[in-house]
């Protein structure tokens, strides 16, 4: 995203040709392989890391430039048009430009150094260089004078993010770079510098992942002013309650001017600065006044800082499409700056990088502060919370959640059926397209909604291209592991209860894949066509099956759904067929059940352990019972707009895609009252409420549920009368909850948030509302010590508690007007983004026992069965053969403490394994936190395991010799365990751990 530099630094119109001569143009080039000796023959051309970094002087102050560009992977133009300079009109960027125009100067000027951060642009622009630029580049690398920062696919979101798809998207970046350059080009640093608040999971990861250090660039305006008066920009960040120290602890530094350069000190041809001017004789000459200029703000900047190291990032958004311009004026910065030292001047200047900072400040042996809570919410002034984000995009928020869960089916399925999924019956699939997809949607542009609409439609496009190859690998593996040689058919629409193969024909089969550890009973719900239907189970037994009448989405015709419940065995599939029944049969009539008026005094549905009741003069829900549990609390729950406010006399901040900034701290209801419609059968009772024309909802309970379930479809938020509004759904009790809830940070560990405070500086709130709004990417839950009422969501959304016992979520926004944060258009959402549909999961629990519950429905709500469909009518691979309508690929189910968080193909004969302890320490009084120990000897039933290897969170880099610098806390000294050795009988996981695995497999064949 853009870092809205002041207009003054900015060329006129934003866009520009090039000054100078192009790099690599004309006479300046040199032959490559005369530019490849002399790379070979530079001092450190043979050793990456901190060995190849500069030479300081230790009793001066050191001011560590760092040449870098910040190239957002789509946010005003898609991904494209970035890369290859088109629609400049939009914003000027042309990353393959960039690229030729650094290595060109890198090579040109031995001194210097530069950063490089995206793999989405840089592996492209790789893959189309010659043999010989690549040669330089490789030689560059292992120079470190081009270093790789971060090194994931993108520079990923931090609120809307799920964890697994942030561990995803980083293996992707980091496998390329191992690929390409090995141990050489692996990042010691990682580097977020635009992202909008920084969650405690992250730093958790990246630490787990073995970076010795993290920077980012945003951070509150009141906390940045702290920090720099207790010289606390630099810190040690323990980033898990539950890990061991030091396994999530990570160094984290504060960038002193986020990620710009100082004012004045932009040389690039998007900025109007001054160029250095070192002839006297010039009327222009400029060079003794910006040289006292840098050493004053050196030595200002430094008095923030706690080493006699500083540094300073040169570069911006899509900069040095012309690096000449940039390291021209560096190279006469660096060398002015440090003549004055023969004068007396304590100043030092050079070209650095991340990674040599990182390693300077290691070498200081000081002790450092300690942080435990997160980055949330970031403001960067009075009136200005970032906290609308959170919420932004709700359709993109789905799709790529939706997108996560299809790739972890996509990879288990190539990992388990072999060689065979890429190569069968269907054509040649692939989980590469959509890898790189999902990669992609994590950029802090993306799955943030922050981006433009054009650009948000390409994200989209990318999703969708990325699931067809996908489903030719679901085919040719379900056929594989089933025997089957069916026409398989992937309904993408049924969360609007679309599927054309349902919807037109009356028999059909049903492979209902579990993507989990254990096995579950998931409720199938298709639309069909009229009529009755028999359903069987894999060993072709009938099953109770319902027929439901049900409103439609998109028009007034009513539609058919068909229920039943299935059971899925652990990482494998089971296959029911649905079949009409005979028109001769005495149960050809099946009963339609329908949504009706209930004249009862109370409303009511309930299953054996859940009661929910509507308040039957309002039609809202009034109350809900555990009653396996015996609780009963008072709880309504209604849906309520907020004004979105267009500035006013305190502030001219309006709420836009960035910012939550509503105009009253009470919300509107969207209706005092709902209509309401009852259906009971006895596979689902649920109530329909009708709120308004655009806002409605469906209370669900299943037999043997523990939760309830909401869906709610909100949409397209009227604008007529010219406000811009934010949807919510807020649940009022009465519990005593102290100004106290809880919410998750990246769908893992908990933490506590309080109104109107933060637990490291004294808060001065300007909005009340928005102040207190928090990511919620998994839940969100009050308690009072005894009891707990918690909200799951099925994506990344905005919420708070905002009084005591209460709780809300942010469902929907549609806003008039920008916030001026670099978008440059209001967040109207058009298309498929007015009218969302989707769900929230209440569980209602004792504190002991709440864990257990939201932490298995959590890894249900993201990983769920995938449903793929037949006509029923194909034949087995071999005539003999008969369909294998249940299969399973654990010998064994995983204890429920235990996620399997990745399968997946690895390399030929390689898969990648990753098992986590999915419960925090001491979360739960049962064992559920208790460590736990696995066999993985024979615990895949479609492969054997002949070799492991542990890797660390990325799997790059083997976990026996894999090292971290150390920090000293001001807490002590740590103690450094050695990692455990690997016994594949017996694999312990401690709560909240993760452990990486590279096996090397052989496949059954049969």
């Amino acid at each position: 995203m853009g870092s809205r530099a002041p207009a003054s630094r900015m060329a006129a119109g934003g866009c520009r040709g090039a000054a100078g001569p192009w790099p690599g143009s004309g006479a300046r080039r040199s032959p490559f392989s005369f530019l490849l000796v002399l790379l070979l023959a530079a001092p450190g051309a043979r050793a990456a890391g901190y060995q190849t970094c500069p030479q300081v002087q230790p009793n001066m102050l050191n001011v560590h430039l760092l040449a870098h560009t910040h190239d957002d992977v789509g946010w005003l133009k898609t991904v494209d048009q970035y890369f290859y300079g088109i629609k400049n009109d939009i914003q000027h960027g042309g990353v393959q430009y960039i690229l030729d125009s650094v290595i060109s100067a890198l090579v040109a000027e031995p001194s210097r150094r530069f950063v490089y951060v995206e793999m989405a642009f840089f592996s492209r622009w790789w893959h189309q260089q010659t043999k010989a630029t690549q040669e330089i580049v490789r030689a560059l690398v292992r120079q470190g004078r081009l270093e790789f920062a971060n090194g994931g696919w993108v520079m990923n979101d931090e609120a809307s993010t799920h964890y697994g798809a942030i561990v995803d998207q980083m293996t992707f970046g980091l496998r390329f770079l191992q690929d390409t350059f090995g141990s050489d080009g692996r990042p010691r640093v990682a580097w977020h510098v635009d992202p909008f608040g920084h969650s405690r999971e992250q730093a958790s990861l990246f630490a787990q992942m073995g970076f010795d250090g993290f920077f980012f660039g945003r951070l509150d305006y009141q906390d940045k002013n702290e920090r720099i008066k207790r010289k606390e920009m630099e810190q040690v960040w323990r980033a898990s309650a539950s890990l061991k120290p030091p396994t999530a602890d990570l160094f984290t530094g504060v960038l002193p001017n986020m990620y710009n350069p100082p004012k004045y000190l932009c040389w690039d041809i998007l900025c109007a600065d001054d160029p250095v001017v070192e002839d006297p004789q010039s009327p222009e000459y400029n060079a003794n006044k910006l040289v006292r200029y840098f050493l004053q703000l050196a030595v200002t900047q430094s008095q923030s800082y706690r080493t006699k190291h500083t540094v300073m990032t040169m570069g911006s958004d899509f900069q040095y499409e012309n690096a000449n311009l940039w390291f021209k004026n560096l190279d006469k910065l660096i060398q002015l700056v440090n003549a004055k030292q023969v004068n007396g001047s304590q100043v030092n200047v050079l070209y650095s990088t991340p990674a040599c900072y990182l390693w300077e400040l290691n070498k200081a042996n000081i002790t450092w502060s300690l942080k435990t809570d997160d980055f949330f919410p970031y403001a960067d002034g009075p009136h200005m919370f970032w906290t609308g984000y959170f919420s932004s995009r709700p359709a993109l928020k789905r799709y790529e959640r939706v997108s996560y869960n299809f790739l972890q089916v996509c990879n288990q399925l190539e990992a388990l059926a072999g060689p065979a999924a890429d190569a069968g019956p269907y054509g040649a699939g692939s989980s590469l397209p959509l890898q790189e997809a999902m990669a992609v949607l994590q950029h802090h542009d993306a799955v943030s909604g922050t981006a433009r609409q054009h650009v948000t439609n390409d994200y989209a496009r990318q999703l969708a291209a990325g699931w067809g190859p996908c489903e030719v690998l679901l085919s040719n593996a379900l056929s594989r592991l089933s025997g089957s040689k069916e026409v398989f058919s992937f309904c993408r629409s049924l969360n609007v209860s679309v599927c054309p193969l349902t919807q037109e024909t009356s028999r059909f089969q049903v492979f209902i894949y579990n993507p989990l550890g254990r096995k579950v009973d998931h409720m199938v719900r298709l639309p069909i066509m009229e009529g009755g239907f028999v359903v069987k189970d894999p060993s072709g037994q009938p099953v109770p099956n319902a027929v439901l009448e049900l409103p439609s989405l998109y028009d007034k015709e009513n539609h058919m759904e068909l229920l039943f419940s299935a059971r899925v065995p652990a990482l494998g599939f089971s296959v029911y067929s649905v079949a009409p029944v005979s028109s001769r049969s005495p149960k050809a009539r099946t009963k339609v059940f329908r949504p009706q008026r209930s004249e009862a005094q109370i409303l009511a549905i309930k299953n054996e352990y859940i009661r929910a009741t509507i308040n039957p003069e309002t039609g809202l829900l009034m109350k809900i019972e555990n009653m396996e549990q015996k609780i009963l609390l008072p709880v309504s729950q209604g849906f309520f707009w907020y004004k979105a406010s267009t500035g006013n006399n305190e502030s001219t901040q309006a709420s836009g895609a960035y910012i939550f900034r509503p105009d009253g701290e009470k919300p509107f209801p969207v209706s005092r009252w709902a209509q309401t419609r009852l259906v009971k059968t006895a596979l689902v009772q649920e109530i329909h409420q009708k709120f308004s024309a655009w806002c409605s909802q469906v209370i669900r309970l299943y037999p043997g549920q523990r939760h309830l379930e909401l869906e709610w479809t909100v949409g397209p938020i009227p604008k007529d009368d010219g406000w811009g509004k934010e949807v919510i759904s807020r649940f009022d009790t009465p519990l005593k909850t102290r100004g106290r809830f809880y919410t998750d940070s990246n769908g893992r560990e908990i933490l506590e948030r309080r109104r109107n405070f933060r637990p490291t500086w004294e808060l001065a709130q300007t909005e009340p509302v928005a102040g207190n709004y928090y990511p919620v990417n998994s839940r969100i839950y009050i308690t009072d010590g005894n009891t707990q009422l918690t909200v799951l969501t099925d994506r990344s959304q905005g919420g708070s508690s905002l009084q005591d016992g209460s709780l809300e979520l942010m469902v929907h926004r549609r806003l008039l007007y920008d916030d001026s944060r670099g978008v440059g258009e209001p967040l109207v959402e058009l298309g498929s983004g007015q009218l969302i549909r989707g769900r929230h999961f209440v569980l209602l629990d004792k504190v002991q026992d709440a864990a257990a519950g939201h932490r298995l429905l959590a890894e249900e709500v993201v990983l769920a069965p995938q449903i793929v469909l037949s006509s029923g009518q194909g034949t087995t691979d071999h005539p003999e053969a008969s369909l294998q309508t249940q299969y399973s690929g654990l010998r064994r189910e995983l204890p429920p403490s235990i996620h399997l968080l990745t399968l997946a193909r690895w390399g030929p004969e390689q898969v990648l394994l990753r098992l986590e302890h999915q419960f925090a320490q001491g979360e739960v009084c049962r064992n559920l936190s208790s460590p736990v120990t696995l066999d993985l000897q024979n615990l895949f039933s479609a492969f054997t395991i002949i070799h492991l290897q542990e890797t660390t969170l990325a799997a790059n880099q083997p976990r026996a010799s894999a090292s971290r610098l150390k920090w000293t806390p001001y807490t002590g000294p740590i103690s450094y365990p050695p990692p455990p050795i690997l016994n594949p009988a017996s694999v312990t996981l401690q709560p909240m751990e993760i452990r990486t695995f590279v096996a090397q497999v052989q496949w059954k064949t049969s």
